[in-house]
């Protein structure tokens, strides 16, 4: 899937420390990827599954192959950043080719790292957001509206466009304007800046970490994703076991990094199904929602032309009778059609012409 996230924030709040280490986990055969012209400030990372290790064990699969998503470190934003400030236009430029937005806001406190705004983070938030509504509106004024035209999808797409620029005038994004489904389709060639999906990651000193539960009760409205950015460099080159034994050090149970790739899959509206034999177990990814054509189309176009049915087991299943022919024998495999919606963790095998 060629789907990006980009990392915005104001200079100084951690991105590039938080690139560099989502860079470690950034898969080994990247140039396997179709979206994957790596460039200095792109990545394409490994997403965590451990059903994949599972599966390769019970399968004696020579490779795991992951599945990946792409992040690219958008240079800091500043104020004034909408009329050209600090190269403003062309970072904006950068944010309107991705996905979603990682929107970092520093809730740490370091003496040696100078501040580019307040030492609140909603303040800080608030000048990065400001910045691209007006990046917004300026895309509003080029808009005509369709005096005397009686295309009804024409008067239905400026109706949506008033509705947008009332919120952004005062600082609400379009993702929050409460436009419908219909509408946002409408304005969709626009390609608005705050129409698209956003994560907050608050970049947290070390020893906040122990304080997770409270931090994310405290800024509750963005629902964030809490992560030490320099605590997650500092576990760069260390092995699995090193790295567990450092966060119980800390009193973390997780990684912060882990959690923020696999919010970013689900804000993309992405699932993964999988696939195991002795060549490989790949982790394939779909759109939630996509049917068993589609999802073979994603392995080889062929698959989907020529698509028969799709044998499907879960993954529990498989994990618990270990093989095909022991699965089958136990009446757990189900054929699927053409019809069929995948499902994520969906072991499968398809057949085609």
């Amino acid at each position: 899937m060629n789907l990006s996230c980009g990392i915005v924030g104001l200079p100084n709040v951690g991105k590039s420390t938080l690139f560099n280490a989502l860079l470690s986990r950034q898969v080994a055969d990247a140039q396997n990827y179709p979206f994957c012209t790596i460039e200095p400030n792109t990545g394409v990372v490994e997403v965590p599954d451990p059903r994949l290790k599972v599966l390769a064990e019970l399968s004696h699969s020579e490779k795991i192959v992951p599945a990946a998503i792409k992040f690219i470190d958008i240079a800091g934003l500043v104020k004034g950043a909408s009329k050209g400030e600090g190269l403003g236009n062309k970072f904006l430029s950068h944010i309107r080719e991705t996905d979603i937005i990682v929107h970092i806001v520093r809730a740490f406190e370091d003496s040696d790292i100078a501040r580019a705004g307040s030492e609140n983070p909603e303040a800080d938030y608030d000048v990065i957001n400001t910045e691209l509504c007006l990046a917004d509106l300026q895309t509003i004024e080029k808009q005509k509206e369709p005096k005397g035209v009686v295309d009804k999808d024409a008067q239905f797409k400026w109706q949506s466009i008033v509705k947008i620029k009332e919120k952004l005038v005062q600082g609400i994004s379009a993702r929050n304007s409460g436009i419908s489904k219909e509408e946002k389709a409408s304005v969709n060639d626009l390609n608005f800046i705050t129409l698209k999906k956003e994560i907050v990651v608050l970049n947290v000193s070390e020893g906040e970490l122990s304080r997770i539960g409270e931090i994310k009760e405290k800024y509750a409205k963005w629902e964030p994703i809490i992560i030490s950015a320099k605590v997650e460099s500092d576990l760069i080159g260390l092995s699995d076991e090193e790295k567990k034994e450092y966060l119980k050090d800390l009193g973390v149970e997780s990684f912060g990094l882990e959690k923020l790739i696999k919010k970013a899959q689900e804000t993309l509206g992405l699932i993964d199904f999988l696939t195991t034999g002795e060549k490989e177990t790949r982790a394939w990814t779909i759109k939630k929602g996509a049917l068993a054509p589609e999802a073979a189309g994603t392995i080889h176009t062929d698959f989907e032309k020529g698509f028969i049915r799709a044998a499907v087991v879960s993954y529990d299943d498989f994990v618990q009778y270990k093989t095909w022919k022991e699965l089958k024998e136990k009446g757990k495999v189900r054929f699927e059609g053409k019809d069929y919606e995948m499902k994520d963790g969906d072991v499968v095998e398809f057949f085609h012409n």
